[in-house]
């Protein structure tokens, strides 16, 4: 398995807490320094069976610094997006072979333990 985690972020540490007192192996990516690849990120998505926009921290202040018009991209463009600014990828995620789970709040990460 493996904790996608930001550890500034409150629910990202909830969420690795929960994870640890589980009895799976996993690693930690910290997706804001460590590198995530388009297929990755394509293959997170279809885990959690969603559309690539619903994995975006809509609130960010990037978006509005930026002027990304979200509603306007293309898949694709969505999933550059977010590799090019990962601060936009909701967390805390945890991946496992079959699955995957957004940790909001924080006690989802169970249902994949």
């Amino acid at each position: 398995m493996i904790y996608y985690h930001n550890p500034k972020c409150s629910k990202s540490r909830e969420g690795l807490k929960i994870t640890e007192e589980g009895t799976h192996n996993f690693t930690i990516k910290l997706y804001l320094s460590e590198k995530i690849t388009f297929t990755e990120l394509v293959q997170i998505i279809d885990k959690l069976k969603i559309k690539p926009i619903d994995l975006v921290r809509k609130k960010e202040k990037i978006i509005k610094e930026k002027g990304l018009d979200l509603n306007s991209m293309s898949d694709k463009i969505i999933i550059e997006t977010l590799i090019k600014h990962p601060i936009l990828i909701e967390r805390p995620i945890l991946v496992s072979d079959t699955s995957a789970v957004i940790g909001r709040p924080p006690e989802l990460i169970k249902t994949i333990l």
